[in-house]
């Protein structure tokens, strides 16, 4: 009977202590698992990382020749709205799905009243991608689309126009957190007219100018700013 006490009495803490280090390693994965798994996701997002991008910026340059007056037509600078969806394809890679708006006017020295300083926006809808030279999320890239520009008038007696066109640009997304970044960017647009002659026509207002060219270049300088997922 006392051997049989002493071993109650001795089995006693050591059951509480085993408890305890059970509970203690408990604790440890539950806490550990989360944190683990948030890592996970943060390198997943930044081998395989996809992005919604909000940009303002301004546009410039751009010029036709008319083809009755053989002068120069331009399109006003103007301040440029973009949204770009990336989806990422692997650590450097992304399609990109591509919506600019610009706002400008035509001008010329020898148009007519009805002809100048009429109002225009210029939509760009494009699909390409965007390749990282380190990884998707950070540094250097290069990026560049195809698609269509429908171009229209402030007026609303006058058509609006579409065109096929295109970008390339280059950009630095620098992380400012986990999941956001900010980019700056530069990209031309070249939008293919293929000498097409009298545009902005309608009604009794009839064509507003007849252009003569095969493509029209902008740039476009752009700040953003990326949400990650």
């Amino acid at each position: 009977m006392d051997t049989l006490r002493f071993e109650q009495g001795y089995s006693g803490p050591v059951a509480r202590l085993g408890l305890r280090g059970g509970a203690a390693a408990l604790l440890t994965v539950l806490v550990a698992a989360p944190v683990q798994h948030a890592h996970a996701q943060d390198d997943a997002a930044a081998k395989n990382g996809s992005s919604f991008t909000v940009y303002g910026g301004d546009r410039f340059a751009g010029s036709v020749r008319d083809s009755t007056t053989d002068s120069t037509i331009n399109l006003r600078n103007g301040s440029s709205f973009a949204l770009a969806l990336d989806i990422g394809l692997d650590q450097n890679n992304q399609v990109e799905v591509f919506y600019s708006r610009q706002n400008s006017a035509l001008a010329s020295g020898v148009f007519s009243s009805k002809a100048n300083n009429i109002g225009l926006t210029l939509y760009n809808y494009q699909i390409g991608g965007t390749a990282f030279i380190e990884e998707v999320g950070r540094g250097l890239y290069a990026v560049g689309g195809l698609g269509g520009t429908t171009v229209k008038p402030d007026r609303s007696d006058l058509n609006s126009e579409t065109f096929f066109s295109g970008n390339v640009g280059i950009g630095w997304m620098l992380p400012i957190g986990a999941h956001v970044g900010l980019r700056f960017e530069a990209r031309g647009y070249g939008i293919l007219l293929n000498n097409k002659s009298a545009v902005f026509c309608g009604g009794a207002a009839g064509c507003t100018v007849a252009i003569r060219g095969n493509a029209l270049f902008q740039g476009e300088a752009l700040v953003g700013i990326s949400a990650r997922f």
